[in-house]
Formats: structure tokens, sequence, C-alpha cells
């Protein structure tokens, strides 16, 4: 049972992001958003690692470590992320995060140098076909823009690369020391474009954007991450489950909140993603099931 609450809620809040993106753009710049998301983030996973946990501040490679994760993790695919959220809904954005496991295992086949399995073409094959029918209705009622796609489709591949990049190093640091330095990094490589390409007076710091921030920063930047890294540490392939109630979650916020609409394009792209999830992660659940 704990497990199950720990999966609802992770899915719950995990899929909130894009609804709570798109309130806050409604008083501020997207960079803006994404900073201030950022360097809260960041000082209050530091405080405690520093301050609580008594961490040790990274040295040498650590670094360069921590400003490549960073760069790919916060920096360009939340930046794109909350830039794309200006071009595109809600629901698009969160059905298209719940692609990154197959853009992962596609990446991670190509980067390790072996064969892509039947199973993850297929899988990203059906996610790929699933977003693209969910947004048609939305392309032509101007819910979402190509641009809008592109951006979003850049953000989702550099999740992806950051994340098989992560699991590729050595780190010695805590996994809180880790988090609230990428994100704080991430940050600051950020403000040049924020500072570039921002249009400061339209930005109304109402309680409406500073709600959006905090529910970015707590909920989803803090809880959902600790909720995924306990049912990771739990049970790995059971923990990608959750993943797929992410859209379904995503599109109800995006409707409720947002007032979008939901079609039976909707329903039929939903679908295929969730298929393409089962499909990439089919072998898993079989070797699981059978030890």
């Amino acid at each position: 049972m704990k497990n199950i609450l720990a999966g609802l809620f992770f899915a719950m809040l995990w899929a909130s992001a894009s609804a709570a993106t798109k309130i806050g753009l409604l008083d501020a710049q997207p960079f803006v958003i994404g900073n201030c998301r950022f360097f809260i983030a960041g000082f209050i996973m530091l405080s405690a690692s520093l301050i609580l946990q008594k961490s040790r501040l990274p040295h040498g490679k650590e670094w360069k470590q921590l400003a490549i994760y960073g760069f790919l993790n916060v920096t360009l695919y939340l930046g794109c992320f909350v830039l794309a959220m200006k071009k595109v809904s809600a629901g698009i954005g969160s059905l298209s995060t719940a692609t990154n496991p197959l853009i992962i295992s596609v990446i991670s086949a190509i980067w390790m140098k072996r064969a892509i399995k039947k199973g993850e073409l297929t899988g990203l094959i059906l996610g790929i076909l699933g977003v693209a029918i969910a947004t048609y209705p939305l392309l032509v009622k101007s819910y979402a823009s190509v641009d809008g796609l592109l951006i979003l489709a850049t953000s989702m591949i550099s999740y992806s690369v950051g994340t098989i990049y992560y699991s590729k190093q050595k780190w010695d640091l805590p996994l809180l020391t880790i988090n609230g330095w990428q994100v704080l990094i991430g940050g600051v490589m950020l403000l040049p474009v924020t500072f570039l390409m921002t249009d400061w007076e339209n930005n109304h710091y109402t309680v409406r954007f500073w709600s959006s921030v905090f529910w970015l920063v707590v909920p989803v930047s803090i809880a959902a991450v600790q909720l995924w890294l306990y049912l990771l540490k739990t049970d790995a392939v059971k923990a990608s489950l959750w993943l797929f109630l992410c859209p379904i979650f995503g599109f109800v916020y995006a409707s409720v909140l947002l007032d979008e609409p939901i079609t039976t394009y909707t329903y039929i792209g939903t679908a295929l993603v969730i298929l393409g999830l089962y499909v990439a992660q089919r072998e898993k659940f079989q070797s699981k099931s059978s030890t």
C-alpha cells in the first residue's frame, strides 16, 4: 500500500508541471519562471545538504560533471520546456514528457553501440505517433505550434541525453547535493539567455505567479523527484509503470485548470503513448515476473 500511494502521488505531482508552468506564463516570461524555480529549488536543496546533512563541497572534476549535467538537465531541458509551454498546450507537454523513457532507451543503445531492440524501436514509433495524433487538432485550433513542438522535442532529447550522462558517471556526492548543485549551476548558465530574451515589462509578480513557482519548486522539483527515487530504489521495473499514469493526469489538469480540449484524438494519442511505454518495457516486466 505504501508503494502504491507513493506511485500515485508521484504521477499526480509529476504530471502537474506543465499546467503549473502554463499558469505562471499568464503573468511572466518563460525564462523568468525558469530561473526563479531553479534558484529557489537549488537554494533549498543545498541548504538541506550542506547545513542539515553536513555534506562536503564538490571538488576537482566533480564541478565539470555537475556543469555538464546541469546544462543538459536544467539549462537546455527545462529551459526549452518552459519556452515550449508558451507555444503548446499543457496536455501535450505532459504527454511528451511521458515519452522520455522511450527516447532514453534508443539513445542509450546508440551510446553503448548495441543493437536497438525491436521493442524499443516499436515503442518509440508508437510514442511519437501518439503525440502526433493527440497534437493534430491542437495545431488546427492554435493550441500548439510547429516551432513549439520542435522546442519541446529538443527539450525531451536533452533530458534523455542528460539522464544517460548521469548514469555513466561515477558520483561520490550525495544525491541531494548533486541535485542542488546541478539545478543552481543550470540556472546560472540560463541567466544570459534570460537577460537577452526577456521583456521585463511583461512580468507581473502576482500571487498567481509565485504560487506557480512554489508548486514547481516544492511538489514537482523536490517532492516528486524524491518519490521517484524512492520508487526506483524499491523496484525500478515497477516504478516505470507509474509513468503510464502521467499523461492521463496531465490531460485532466489541462482540461480542468486551463480549459484545454480533450478530444477523441487525445484518447487515441494517449493510448498509443501508453502502449509504446509498455512495449518498450515489456521484456523487463516479463523477466521481473519470471524471477
